[in-house]
C-alpha cells in the first residue's frame, strides 16, 4: 500500500504542479479577456436571471428538467462543502494567509471558466432514452469537436466516475462523521447509517428531487453560515484592515514562521491557494456544467450567466468569510488545520461557534454527496448507458457509511489527483471551443442591445 501511495503522491505532484496551475489560470484569463471582462461586468445581470429563474419555466421554448435557479443550487450543493470550511483552513495552514488572495484570483478568472462550461453544456446537450437532458464536458467534446478528440470525453467520464466516490462521497461522509463525533459524541457508524438513509431517500428520486432538496437546503445553510461568519468579523472589526494587509503582503512575499505556523514561501501560497480554490469552486473541473445541462432554458448564454454566480458565491463570499474569520481571529498561528482551525476561529468569537461550524459542515457535505451523485451518475451513464444508472445509485448509497467509518488519507490523495485529471480534458475542450462561446455571447448581447434600441425608438414615437 505504501508503494501505491508513493506513486499516487508522485502523480499528484505532477498534475497539481506548475503546468496545471498555468492551465487553470491561463484558460480562465484567456476566456475572461476573450469575453471582454463580461463575467465581472455582468454580475448584476446574472443575479437578475437567477432571481427570475426560481420557478419552473413552462414556456414552449424552454427545454430541460429543472429551473435555472435549482440548476445553480444543484451545482452549489456540490461545490459548497468541506472545501469552504476545511479546504480554506488547510490552504492557510499550508500556504499562509496569502493563499486566500490566490483563491480570490482563481475565482475571478474562474467565473469566465464556469460561464463557458455552462454555455457549452446547454449548447451541446442531448436527450437520453428517458427523455431527460444530459450534458457536460463529455458531450461538448463529443458534439462540439471532431472525432479525433472523442477520447478526451471518455477520459473525462472515467475520471469523473471514480473521483466522485472519493471527493463527492466518502470524503464528505467522513468529514461529517468526524465533525459530529467531535462535537456531539455520536459514533461515526451511526452517522454513516443515518446519512445512508437520507441520501438514499433523495437519490432514488433522480435529479428533480435532488434539485428540489438542494434548492431549499443550500440557500438556508449558506445564509446561516455567512451570517455567523459576519458576526465573527464584526466582533473582530478593528483587525480587518490589518488582516487584508497581511493577506496581500504574504501573497507576494511569503509568510514567516509564527507560533504553530511553520512558515510558507510565495510558491506555497500560490499552489495551495489555486488548488484549494479549484477544489472549492470547481471552475475548470468540468463538474458543474453537468448540472446546468438539465436547466429549463434554450439560451446557453443565460444559463452561463447564472452558472458563473456559483464561483462568485462559493469563493468570493463563503470562502472569504471562512478565511477572514481564521486570519482576524489569530487562530491561523495555532498549529490547527482543517475543520478544527475554522471551528477554533468561530469559537473564539461566538459561544457555540464550534457547533455552528459542525452543523454547517454536515449540511454542506450532505448536499455535496447529493450534487456529486449527479455528476458521477452522468459520467457512468455516458460510458455504460441508462441501464447503469440504478446500480450506480445503489452503490453510491452503500459507500456512504463505509466512508463515514473509514480512514481516508489515501482516498483524499487519490480524489485530489483524480480531480486534477478531470480538469485536463475539460480545459483543453474549453480552449478549443472558446470561439463558440465568444460567438454565442456576442450574438446574445447584440440582440439585447438591438431590442433596447427598438424599444427606445417605439417609446419616442409614442411621445
Amino acid at each position: 500500500m505504501e508503494f501505491v501511495t508513493s506513486i499516487i503522491n508522485y502523480i499528484n505532484g505532477i498534475v497539481w504542479g506548475i503546468p496545471m496551475l498555468v492551465m487553470i489560470l491561463g484558460v480562465g484569463l484567456f476566456l475572461t479577456f476573450g469575453l471582454k471582462m463580461m463575467p465581472i461586468l455582468k454580475l448584476g445581470t446574472g443575479f437578475k436571471l437567477l432571481w427570475g429563474g426560481r420557478g419552473h419555466n413552462k414556456e414552449k421554448d424552454s427545454d430541460g428538467e429543472i429551473s435555472p435557479f435549482n440548476a445553480l443550487m444543484t451545482s452549489l450543493s456540490a461545490t459548497i462543502g468541506t472545501g469552504n470550511i476545511a479546504g480554506v483552513a488547510t490552504a492557510i495552514f499550508l500556504g499562509g494567509p496569502g493563499a486566500l488572495f490566490w483563491m480570490w484570483c482563481t475565482a475571478l478568472v474562474g467565473m469566465a471558466t464556469k460561464f463557458a462550461e455552462a454555455v457549452l453544456a446547454v449548447k451541446y446537450r442531448e436527450v437520453d432514452k428517458n427523455g431527460e437532458h444530459i450534458g457536460g464536458p463529455m458531450y461538448y467534446i463529443k458534439n462540439g469537436l471532431s472525432k479525433k478528440w472523442a477520447w478526451l470525453g471518455t477520459a473525462f467520464a472515467v475520471f469523473g466516475s471514480f473521483a466522485g466516490f472519493g471527493i463527492g462521497n466518502t470524503v464528505q461522509a467522513n468529514s461529517v462523521a468526524n465533525a459530529i463525533e467531535s462535537n456531539f459524541g455520536i459514533a461515526p457508524w451511526i452517522t454513516g447509517l443515518v446519512m445512508m438513509v437520507l441520501v438514499g431517500a433523495v437519490l432514488m428520486g433522480g435529479i428533480k428531487r435532488i434539485a428540489d432538496v438542494a434548492g431549499k437546503l443550500v440557500p438556508l445553510m449558506a445564509i446561516f453560515y455567512i451570517a455567523a461568519g459576519i458576526i465573527v468579523l464584526i466582533i473582530n472589526i478593528s483587525d480587518i484592515p490589518a488582516a487584508f494587509t497581511l493577506i496581500i503582503d504574504s501573497a507576494f512575499t511569503g509568510t514567516a514562521a509564527e507560533g504553530g505556523f511553520a512558515g510558507a514561501a510565495v510558491w506555497m501560497a500560490i499552489r495551495f491557494g489555486v488548488a484549494r480554490g479549484v477544489f472549492s469552486n470547481e471552475a475548470g473541473l468540468g463538474s458543474a456544467p453537468i448540472a446546468h445541462a438539465a436547466a429549463q432554458t434554450k439560451n446557453p448564454v443565460e444559463q452561463g450567466l447564472v452558472a458563473m454566480l456559483g464561483t462568485f458565491i462559493d469563493t468570493l463570499i463563503v470562502c472569504s468569510i471562512t478565511g477572514l474569520a481564521i486570519v482576524v481571529s489569530g487562530e491561523w498561528t495555532s498549529g490547527a488545520t482543517g475543520a478544527a482551525l475554522t471551528s477554533a476561529a468561530f469559537e473564539s468569537a461566538l459561544p457555540y461557534g464550534n457547533y455552528i461550524v459542525a452543523i454547517a459542515l454536515s449540511v454542506f457535505a450532505f448536499t455535496t454527496i447529493l450534487g456529486w451523485s449527479v455528476y458521477s451518475e452522468k459520467c457512468v451513464q455516458y460510458l455504460l448507458g441508462v441501464k447503469a444508472v440504478m446500480p450506480f445509485r445503489v452503490l453510491w448509497i452503500i459507500v456512504v457509511p463505509i466512508g463515514a467509518a473509514g480512514s481516508l488519507e489515501f482516498i483524499w490523495l487519490l480524489a485530489d489527483t483524480l480531480n486534477a485529471m478531470m480538469a485536463i480534458p475539460n480545459l483543453i475542450a474549453l480552449a478549443l471551443l472558446s470561439p463558440v462561446v465568444f460567438k454565442l455571447t456576442r450574438e446574445y448581447f447584440n440582440k439585447i442591445q438591438q431590442s433596447d434600441v427598438s424599444s427606445s425608438a417605439t417609446d419616442a414615437g409614442k411621445v
